[in-house]
């Protein structure tokens, strides 16, 4: 077998010369011989060429006679539009010839699989390098320009600035409360707040959930934290204390509602103001009362469901409120020792206009142990607004004697006690509370000795006219209000 001719002259004459003396005849593979079975015998060699033809490449296979080889027209085309290859053995034309190779594809090279790996793995490499110069270069850039934005590690939130620029939280509430609809911060205000505050301890549970203290912007905040089975409570208190009018010194100050969902759970926040002293359950437990602190408790409690009961008529007037569940866990202790309502899930609001109760779909009740006498036999008729209010100026009475008994008079002082502790179990069902309060018309005792002091001797008949049977008969808010008023002028004068 002889190797295939280069191009040139000096290879052509090579070429004759050594057909001439060796070649008796080639068979060669030739596309357009069909009468001879796609073959062609010849003296001169094989050929196949290439051409690139409108994008495509087109291959020809046939015979090159001597003369054709003599002329050296076929054989040394090299270019990038045409290619040859001329072959002096039988068949040798059966090959595939290509223009960017110009080699038959038997005789490609290929890589091994190691070289193979490096081709791949080296510019994933150097691009994932590359990646994390730059993720690292953008990065210290951000830090650096974020650590100068920020002169001071001890500045407050960025939403505590936004929400709260240079104001207190009280402050905060004030404008927004005065300067707009007076029912409370704007949503996303509240939405801001709540989401900035981070939890420091629990500090109380209920039926409800937890009462958390937090932190927000440096000041101390109550938060609620409803589970998510009582959602109607955290929406109807949250509904109430949003009532246009509502704010009063002598309720719980609201701040924010909101709930929080991840995924797994729901959390269904409340924020209010914080009070340190905590319920007046708690408050009296641990402390005793003087005749003046007394007066001073009863009178802002007195004031707080007097604000609630009122109707306030006008275009930004506030509809009359019952809260349906006073007792002394549900007030709380301010730091100057006056007391604030809390927890208005259960309220109701009465709408004067239209004459109807706005009554909550909530299966919760009221304490039993406080529950009004109409209440416990349900005689009450729920149609009349009326009927709610007297039903709290009874829970009321039993929380002024709660407090009455804590009073310290002549250095004597009774143990704190829970209404009816001595004629019902410590956690009453509604037939105990009924037979104590409706069958055997019990009521809280009145110690013979409080007729020794000025105050706790109106405050015994004040207590008497709140528990009457009969709740027409009983005294309203904003009597009980003025009395204890007129009390406290006449401490006033005697100091």
């Amino acid at each position: 077998m002889r190797p295939a001719s280069r191009s040139g002259p000096c290879a052509a004459a090579l070429v004759l010369v050594a057909c001439a003396s060796l070649c008796t005849g080639l068979t060669c593979v030739c596309q357009l011989c069909e009468k001879t079975n796609f073959t062609c015998e010849t003296e001169g060699a094989c050929w196949a060429s290439v051409m690139l033809t409108n994008g495509r490449q087109e291959v020809i296979k046939a015979c090159v006679s001597l003369p054709q080889l003599k002329a050296q027209i076929f054989c040394h085309s090299s270019k990038n539009i045409t290619k040859t290859e001329c072959c002096y053995t039988d068949f040798c034309n059966n090959i595939t010839i290509n223009l960017s190779t110009g080699q038959d594809t038997s005789s490609k090279s290929k890589l091994r699989p190691v070289e193979l790996t490096v081709v791949i793995t080296v510019p994933i490499c150097i691009l994932s390098v590359a990646l994390m110069v730059t993720l690292y270069t953008y990065q210290g850039n951000h830090c650096r320009f974020r650590k100068k934005r920020r002169p001071n590690i001890e500045e407050p939130l960025s939403e505590c600035s936004l929400v709260n620029p240079g104001k207190t939280l009280k402050d905060l509430i004030f404008d927004m409360t005065t300067s707009g609809s007076g029912s409370g911060l704007p949503l996303l205000v509240q939405r801001t707040i709540a989401r900035t505050i981070v939890l420091q301890e629990i500090v109380g549970k209920g039926r409800f959930g937890e009462v958390w203290r937090g932190k927000w912007c440096g000041e101390d905040v109550a938060v609620k934290i409803f589970s998510s089975r009582d959602e109607r409570s955290w929406f109807r208190e949250a509904e109430i204390y949003q009532t246009i009018m509502l704010r009063h010194e002598n309720i719980l100050g609201f701040i924010a509602a909101d709930n929080k969902d991840n995924g797994t759970w729901t959390q269904l926040w409340l924020v209010s103001e914080y009070y340190e002293h905590g319920s007046l359950f708690d408050y009296l437990n641990s402390n005793t009362v003087t005749a003046n602190g007394m007066i001073k408790l009863i009178f802002s409690i007195a004031s707080g469901v007097a604000h609630l009961h009122m109707e306030i008529v006008g275009t930004q007037g506030k509809p009359a409120i019952s809260h349906r569940d006073l007792k002394s866990k549900n007030i709380l202790v301010k730091r100057n020792e006056t007391c604030a309502i809390a927890d208005l899930g259960l309220a109701v609001k009465h709408d004067s206009l239209l004459n109807t109760i706005d009554i909550p779909q909530n299966p919760r009740v009221g304490t039993k142990r406080y529950m009004a006498p109409e209440i416990l036999d349900d005689t009450m008729n729920i149609n009349i607004f009326e009927s709610f209010k007297r039903a709290d100026i009874y829970s009321l009475g039993l929380v002024y004697w709660e407090i009455s008994r804590r009073c310290s008079v002549g250095g004597n002082v009774e143990e704190y006690q829970l209404p009816y502790y001595n004629a019902v179990p410590s956690d009453p069902s509604i037939e105990d509370m009924r037979k104590v309060v409706c069958e055997q018309k019990l009521r809280p005792n009145i110690p013979n000795q409080w007729q020794s002091c000025e105050a706790l001797r109106v405050m015994g008949r004040i207590m008497r006219e709140c528990w009457y049977a009969n709740g027409a008969a009983r005294l309203t808010a904003l009597r009980i209000k003025k009395t204890i008023s007129q009390l406290c002028v006449q401490q006033d004068s005697k100091a």
